[in-house]
C-alpha cells in the first residue's frame, strides 16, 4: 500500500491561482454579456385580440374574451403606455415605435376608432369639415370631428384633449368613399366629390369654428366634374353643388 503524501503549496502560489481563476471568471462573463443589458426587464404585452382590432381602438366591455377583468388591465396597460385612453371606456394602441413617448393620435383618426369600435370599420365614414381636414383643404387642427354612421349615437367627448366627436346618422353605403391611411389604419373618408356636396349641403355641420368657403373651393378645385355632378343628381344635391360652384366663382 502506498503512502499518501500531502502537496502543500507555497501561499504566494496559492494567492496567483485564485486571482488568475477569477480574471478568466470575469472575462468569461464580460464576453458572454457585452452589449447585452443586463438589467431586469418587465415586458406586458398587448394581446393579439387588443393589437388587431380596427383603427386599433378597444373598449373594456369587448374585452370579456381577454381578461377576467378587463377594466382593471386596461388601466396596467395605459399606466405602462401601451394603451392611451381617448375617452371614457376607449382605448388606443400605442404604435410599438411611439411606446415610451409622448403620443396622441389625430382627432380625425382617434373619432374614427371611436366610431369603428361601436359600429366596425367599414360602416363609418368620417365625413364633412373632418373629411376636408384629411384632404388638406382645412389646414390647422379642429376641436370637433364628424363621423358619418348607421345609427344616431350622441355625441361623445375626448378625454385626451379638449375636442368632441359628433355622428350624423347616413346611410354609409350610399356615400362616395375612399379610403385613406392614418396612423391607425386606413379610414374610410368621402372622397372630394361627396365632401363637397356635403360642405355646401350643410355648412354649418360639425359647428367648427373654419371658412367653409374656402374649405368647398379647395376640394372642388380637386374634384372630378362629371363624377361630382352623377353624385349630386342621385342624391339630389343639385342645389348644393350649384352653391359650392357660385362660391368658387366669388
Amino acid at each position: 500500500m502506498r503512502d499518501v503524501q500531502t502537496l502543500v503549496w507555497p501561499g504566494h502560489l496559492i494567492a496567483s491561482l485564485r486571482y488568475e481563476y477569477a480574471f478568466r471568471r470575469v472575462s468569461a462573463y464580460d464576453s458572454h454579456t457585452q452589449g447585452v443589458n443586463m438589467a431586469p426587464r418587465h415586458s406586458t404585452p398587448i394581446p393579439s385580440e387588443l393589437a388587431q382590432a380596427p383603427m386599433k381602438t378597444v373598449r373594456p366591455r369587448d374585452a370579456g374574451d381577454v381578461y377576467a377583468h378587463p377594466r382593471a388591465e386596461f388601466a396596467r396597460l395605459t399606466e405602462h403606455g401601451l394603451l392611451h385612453r381617448v375617452a371614457n371606456g376607449y382605448y388606443i394602441v400605442v404604435p410599438q415605435d411611439m411606446v415610451g413617448r409622448v403620443w396622441m393620435p389625430g382627432l380625425e383618426a382617434a373619432a374614427a376608432g371611436i366610431a369603428s369600435a361601436i359600429y366596425g370599420a367599414d360602416a363609418v365614414v368620417v365625413m364633412g369639415p373632418s373629411a376636408a381636414r384629411l384632404h388638406g383643404a382645412i389646414p390647422r387642427a379642429l376641436a370637433t370631428a364628424t363621423i358619418a354612421v348607421p345609427q344616431q349615437h350622441r355625441e361623445i367627448e375626448l378625454s385626451d384633449r379638449p375636442a368632441v366627436m359628433r355622428f350624423v346618422k347616413r346611410d354609409t353605403d350610399r356615400l362616395d368613399a375612399e379610403r385613406i391611411e392614418t396612423a391607425l389604419g386606413p379610414v374610410l373618408v368621402t372622397t372630394p366629390e361627396q365632401t363637397v356636396l356635403d360642405l355646401a349641403h350643410r355648412p354649418k355641420l360639425g359647428s367648427v369654428d373654419v371658412d367653409v368657403r374656402s374649405a368647398v373651393v379647395a376640394v372642388l378645385a380637386r374634384s372630378d366634374r362629371q363624377r361630382i355632378s352623377e353624385l349630386a343628381v342621385d342624391q339630389l344635391r343639385v342645389a348644393s353643388l350649384r352653391r359650392a360652384e357660385d362660391w368658387a366663382r366669388t
